[in-house]
């Protein structure tokens, strides 16, 4: 029976802090801005992370994917002496339980290209592991084959600026409800800049922003929140009128686990 019950307990922990099911559900009204934004429930994105340089200054966002790793843009230019920083809501506030994360090693993708922004992806192994908790868990990362159709709909979260010539990025953690668009709907906007490594969603009154780069975008699949793109890039004005591009995935899910597996 002691087996029985330490096994029960075992799955209770996975179950727990399995990726993508948060210990406190977040609460998404619709099409709600992070341009104009709309809080989100404190903590209900375990998996967003804040990148930090060592003043405190919060400039890129970031997914904590497992214990030992985080995803965010390769264009955020992480450095290993930057920090990362977990179970954050409010970045005015010293009394919540933060974890302050040394950076190991960072994987910038080799074939990142800064004119193009293709393969905007970049892997930072922590110094030492997280503690996974109610406030700190990770997010599930989209397969190679998934297909996240456009019209579906997502949601990204981040401390980004609120409009774009706001003086400063919010303290609170904002999110906003998007639909994906489809690559063909996406080049109506971008044109050729649009490429099969990027995945775009928005144009509906909502925008991601300064400030939200690496960042998550995350839909449902079969219950679990998955993480579909990291913020990467979009129009200079944070216009709600023009969609966001996002690193796409599912396209750059297999050198994500050749890195993870290799280090």
């Amino acid at each position: 029976m002691a087996f029985l019950w330490i096994l029960s307990c075992l799955a209770f922990v996975g179950a727990t802090y399995g990726c993508g099911v948060p210990a406190i559900s977040p609460v998404v009204t619709g099409y709600a801005r992070i341009v104009n934004g709309e809080e989100a429930l404190p903590h209900s994105w375990p998996w967003q992370v804040s990148l930090q340089d060592y003043t405190g200054f919060h400039f890129c966002g970031g997914s904590l994917i497992s214990e030992n790793w985080v995803v965010t843009a390769a264009h955020c230019g992480v450095k290993t002496s930057h920090r990362v920083i977990l179970g954050e809501h409010d970045r005015s506030s010293n009394a919540e339980g933060i974890q302050t994360m040394k950076i190991g090693k960072v994987f910038k993708h080799p074939r990142y290209n800064s004119w193009t922004i293709n393969n905007d992806i970049t892997l930072i192994k922590l110094a030492s592991p997280a503690q996974l908790s109610p406030r700190v868990s990770p997010v599930c990362l989209a397969e190679a084959g998934d297909n996240f159709p456009g019209g579906m709909k997502c949601v990204t979260s981040g401390w980004g600026l609120t409009r774009h010539n706001a003086p400063d990025t919010p303290a609170l953690l904002q999110q906003a409800a998007l639909p994906l668009l489809t690559n063909t709907d996406c080049k109506r906007y971008w044109g050729n800049k649009i490429s099969d490594l990027m995945i775009c969603a928005g144009a509906s009154g909502a925008s991601s922003c300064m400030g939200d780069s690496g960042g998550p975008l995350v839909c449902q699949k079969s219950g679990a929140w998955t993480l579909v793109g990291i913020v990467s890039w979009g129009s200079g004005t944070c216009s709600p009128n023009s969609p966001g591009v996002y690193a796409r995935v599912t396209e750059l899910r297999a050198w994500a686990d050749q890195i993870i597996a290799a280090n």
